[in-house]
């Protein structure tokens, strides 16, 4: 039987409402506006120094809200502690800076695996009860890291000069925000650009709103991702619009041996009203799968043209995890590549990690009322020794050039899918029961 989750996921958002409701009459938080710290939005300027002291400052006297006003603040990575909010102001730009040196190594996940790893320009770890929100805009600096070289992935840096780097290592670009071991989380109505690598990291958190939202990357910048949940539970994306060059939103749980033994799943995830745009997936599970990814619902979206898969699935051999309840329903496609992409093989190039002793699982998937045009309806590859199992189309109609091509999966119910192709068969079984 394939579970739809509508009732479960119903429960969730509102249980994140209830868990983010404000208390009974609170006195409203003190501002501390960064200017006061000294800090000039002259967009050339580095503001690190100053907006990190008041950050610390604001903690020692219990609290409050930083606040960036007007203009374009550079600044390198900021570490915020508990009490400390933030808000943007219309007109407001945190830009982050492109000097290496300014993003310390820090102990966090990083693809899949725990390591000492970049901070990311803003960093929320072990916070309670936080927010950053406002109508100003975060510039990682991106399409700026990529013309200089960056730091590549898992390459020692240049120097600014171009000088040989420096005596400690840098390991990779900054991510543009990384929530980390935080609970009651809101980030809401903020214009996130140029990400120089992931943009939005929700890592071990709990219990978190992410609400009209806007994010864009050029589409040249490697490994910008919109959103990334790894390993998080209680999570609701509302009203998000996500432009980038790799998935829109991605689900994750670990990789390989190192998230088997972390062992924290990815669950009870809502994502609503949203639309994804260019993006190698629209909202994708994986591709590290290893800590299991289960109770998530994905409605009400669309995805645009340009965008590779909006409805996929990434594991490999090696993973392990169980990816399970995942529905999929009222979606629009519009001239997007694929429909669907069910890959178990997904990205297998050297070095190729061993099997797993149980190779991971992908099964209970529900896929209802989706409709639209795109180039091919897709795939579905499962492996032989794991096939993909109870998948479920429910009055799904796709327009599309090419068929859907299906390997290694037993149950799956296709009466609910209508294909039009105008070449080749609409669908093409292999190993399928």
């Amino acid at each position: 039987m394939v579970c739809t989750c509508s009732f479960l996921t119903r429960a969730v958002a509102a249980s994140i409402l209830a868990a983010l409701a404000p208390a009974a009459a609170q006195p409203a938080p003190r501002r501390y506006l960064i200017t006061s710290a000294g800090a000039l939005g002259d967009g050339q300027s580095s503001n690190t120094k100053a907006i990190q002291n008041l950050i610390d400052k604001a903690a020692r006297e219990g609290g409050g809200t930083l606040v960036v006003p007007g203009g374009t603040f550079v600044t390198g990575a900021l570490f915020f502690k508990q009490g400390v909010n933030l808000s943007i102001e219309k007109g407001g730009v945190l830009k982050g800076s492109i000097n290496p040196e300014d993003y310390p190594q820090v102990q966090t996940r990083w693809e899949g695996t725990e390591r000492e790893w970049t901070s990311a320009l803003l960093n929320f770890t072990g916070m309670t009860d936080v927010e950053l929100t406002g109508e100003g805009a975060i510039d990682g600096s991106g399409d700026q890291w990529l013309a200089r070289g960056g730091f590549g992935r898992g390459q020692p840096a240049r120097a600014p000069d171009g000088a040989a780097a420096p005596p400690r290592p840098r390991t990779g670009r900054p991510r543009m925000i990384c929530f980390q071991n935080c609970k009651r989380v809101r980030i809401a109505s903020l214009r996130l650009r140029q990400q120089a690598v992931w943009c939005l990291h929700v890592l071990y958190s709990e219990d978190v709103l992410i609400d009209g939202v806007n994010i864009t990357a050029d589409h040249n910048i490697p490994s910008s991702d919109g959103i990334d949940i790894d390993s998080s539970r209680r999570v609701r994306v509302n009203n998000v619009d996500i432009d980038v060059n790799d998935d829109c939103i991605s689900i994750k749980s670990g990789k390989d041996e190192d998230g088997l033994r972390v062992n924290r799943p990815a669950e009870d995830i809502v994502i609503e009203n949203s639309r994804f745009h260019y993006g190698h997936g629209g909202v994708a599970m994986g591709s590290e799968t290893s800590g299991g990814i289960r109770n998530v619902e994905v409605r009400n979206c669309v995805s645009d043209a340009g965008n590779w898969a909006p409805i996929r699935f990434k594991t490999q051999p090696s993973r392990s995890g169980v990816v399970e309840n995942i529905t999929y329903r009222d979606m629009q496609l519009k001239d997007t590549r694929q429909a669907f992409e069910f890959n178990m093989e997904w990205r297998m190039v050297p070095p190729i990690a061993p099997p797993a002793k149980v190779l991971p699982v992908v099964r209970n998937v529900t896929i209802r009322n989706i409709t639209g045009t795109v180039n091919s309806v897709g795939m579905m590859h499962g492996l032989t020794g794991s096939p993909i199992e109870n998948v479920k189309f429910e009055n799904c109609k796709i327009s599309a050039q090419k068929g859907f091509v299906m390997e290694n999966a037993r149950n799956v119910d296709l009466s609910g899918l209508k294909i039009d192709v105008k070449e080749g068969e609409p669908i093409t079984r292999r190993n399928v029961q």
